[in-house]
């Protein structure tokens, strides 16, 4: 959790018409300016700690994220629909709670908050780079760019980038034109063609299984024969004369 500064214990949102929770007063007003304050609800939340799953076989440092967010529980709700938030002191990470995170950005620049949008931008073309052949590779100034235009765009449209949109776009970004591969794992033509070929050789009128049956059968039954026979060869009794010689030697 990041260092809490002694006067910032709550702070009231209400949801705005993008669905996004904003802060509408806050018990430090002296070091967090509430307009265009964004908080993160503990639905976002969660889905953000899913975009951050794959990147932590490339290096992810969860005590950035920790340190990143002042978590807050709801304590009440208000008549005018907004939310009272009381600060808490556990891990954003560990508490099973539904919680808020409010981004540290007392410093824009080199706060906990920023610390991790460069942490997770290095992390994110990393993996980029690694799971898509680029014909070069991917910079972190390219994915940088991306957010600088979408964050002017919202300010042209007089409307303040939400810091969840902000990191849905570093942690979902993929070039134009590109794609990353599904995870379902498709059947490769070569065997798509062979499992034809061998469909066209069966029979449309033959039940397979039928067939397999009968030759089974069939050669069960000529095992039979033969053991009967060499059966006859070995039981007749040396000195008893077939009919057929007897006459003869009369």
């Amino acid at each position: 959790m990041p260092n809490t500064t002694a006067k910032l214990t709550w702070c009231k949102a209400r949801i705005g018409e993008d669905m996004n929770w904003w802060i509408n007063e806050i018990s430090d007003p002296i070091h967090w300016e509430i307009d265009g304050l964004g908080i993160i609800d503990p639905r976002q939340f969660q889905h953000l700690l899913d975009l951050l799953e794959p990147l932590n076989e490339y290096g992810l440092q969860t005590d950035l994220v920790e340190e990143a967010f002042y978590a807050f529980g709801i304590d009440e709700i208000q008549d005018d629909k907004s939310v009272l938030l009381k600060l808490v002191p556990d891990n954003i990470l560990d508490c099973e709670d539904p919680l808020f995170a409010l981004p540290d950005v007392l410093d824009e620049e080199k706060g906990p908050y920023a610390d991790l949008l460069d942490h997770i931008t290095k992390l994110r073309i990393k993996m980029l780079n690694d799971l898509i052949d680029f014909a070069q590779k991917l910079t972190v100034e390219e994915l940088e760019e991306e957010i600088r235009e979408s964050q002017n765009g919202d300010y042209l449209e007089g409307r303040a980038t939400h810091y969840f949109t902000e990191l849905t776009t570093i942690l979902e970004y993929v070039p134009e034109g590109f794609e990353l591969d599904d995870d379902e794992e498709s059947t490769p033509k070569s065997e798509d063609e062979a499992l034809e070929k061998d469909l066209a050789d069966v029979d449309a009128g033959t039940d397979t299984e039928e067939t397999l049956v009968a030759d089974e059968t069939m050669k069960w039954d000529e095992e039979e024969d033969e053991e009967e026979t060499e059966y006859e060869e070995h039981t007749t009794p040396p000195d008893e004369v077939p009919p057929a010689e007897e006459e003869t030697k009369k």
